[in-house]
This record gives structure tokens, sequence and C-alpha cells, in this order.
């Protein structure tokens, strides 16, 4: 059965570059499958964005969950008015993993609680592994592209303040920024040439690196 979401697990949040101050309604399905890395989570999370067949690059993130062992959740950002067929979700993610998308709560106990838990944090902390934007970011790009070409706000230097416009970031295909306080911001470090580069690195396990 499709459900179409309703009012519950929306959420507004503000577009930080947006002039009228005013918040956008997005839809939020929270998944935690237990993921144990970076890498792992966001396999999981490319596959699910495939399952719901969104155009484009969704907003979508990972969140780290501490309660029991500490792991991995997702949050993808679904249109208003799409609709998502939980089964076909919990195919690609499993019988083990928990799922919430409204009023509905699959999966185990404390699988669902940490998908609540990633949910209540979208828009506010966590990592977007997905964005808006994101494939136009590969190679060597300057700060300002990455202002312009996608929502990240801030690109700031490790322990330092934030980055020059024309400052050359080397992204290496990996542009993994994190929500705070409701910016949008990208820690960058010092590598050759003058350039920056992400702090995170790429760190593929085999199944992600053959895609």
């Amino acid at each position: 059965m499709v459900l179409r979401e309703p009012d519950l697990g929306a959420a507004e949040l503000m577009d930080p570059r947006s002039g009228s101050g005013a918040p956008r309604v997005v839809r939020i399905l929270g998944v935690d499958a237990g993921s144990g890395s970076l890498a792992e989570a966001d396999h999981l999370l490319a596959s699910v964005v495939s399952g719901l067949g969104l155009a484009g690059d969704p907003v979508a993130a990972t969140h780290f969950v501490r309660a029991g062992a500490p792991h991995i959740a997702l949050t993808i950002e679904v249109p208003a008015g799409a609709e998502v067929d939980p089964a076909a979700v919990g195919s690609v993610t499993g019988p083990a993993a928990g799922l919430v998308w409204g009023d509905l709560r699959q999966g185990p106990e404390d699988r669902v609680e940490g998908a609540l838990a990633a949910r209540a944090e979208h828009g506010r902390s966590g990592r977007l592994a997905r964005f808006p934007g994101i494939s136009t970011l590969t190679g060597t790009v300057t700060v300002r592209e990455i202002l312009e070409r996608s929502p990240i706000t801030e690109v700031s230097v490790l322990m330092g303040a934030a980055a020059a416009p024309d400052t050359e970031v080397a992204t290496r295909d990996h542009v993994r920024p994190q929500w705070r306080d409701g910016a949008v911001v990208l820690v960058v470090q010092p590598v050759s040439d003058g350039k920056v580069a992400p702090f995170e690195v790429p760190n593929p396990t085999p199944c992600c690196a053959q895609h």
C-alpha cells in the first residue's frame, strides 16, 4: 500500500538563502538500519534515494545515533505531495531497519527510535550526503562556485575563518557539509599549492567503490 505523507512529520526549515525569511515545508523520511560507518550509511542512502525514484539530488543526511551501540541513521527530504511506498523502502533497507514516515512506524522499536531522533535533527544538525548541486562539485572549484551551485552557505577552514571566495577547493569528488544552527557549512583544510580540500576524505567500502 502506498501512503501519502500527512501533516505529522512535516517540518518547517529556514532556507539560509531566502531573503524573505519564509520557511519551506518539507516531508522527511527517517531510516535507521544501524549503519556502522559513514561509507556504509552513504551507500544505503544512495540505494534508498534510487528506490524512491526522486528526481535530481534531494537533501539527504546522516545523523549519529548514540542510544545503544553508536551508529548512523538517515533522513531524506521528499517533495510535498510525493508518495512513498514503505514496503519498497523496506525491501532496500531490510526488515531489521526502522522506518518513520508521517505517522507510520515500521521495524524494531530501537531502530524506530533512532529514525525518529534523526528526523528531529534534520535541518539543525547532521551531515549532508546528498543535496542539490552536489554533482557539479567535482574536481577543483572555487569557494565562490560552491556557494553559487549548492545550498552551502559557508566554507570554513579548520580552526580558522571562512575561506576567501577565490580559494580553490580540491573536492576529491567528495563534498559533505554539515548543518550548524540552520547554516550549511563545509569544513576544509589546507593542502598543497595554496588550495584547500574538504576535511572529510573519501573512504569507500569495496561495494561503494564499484559505483
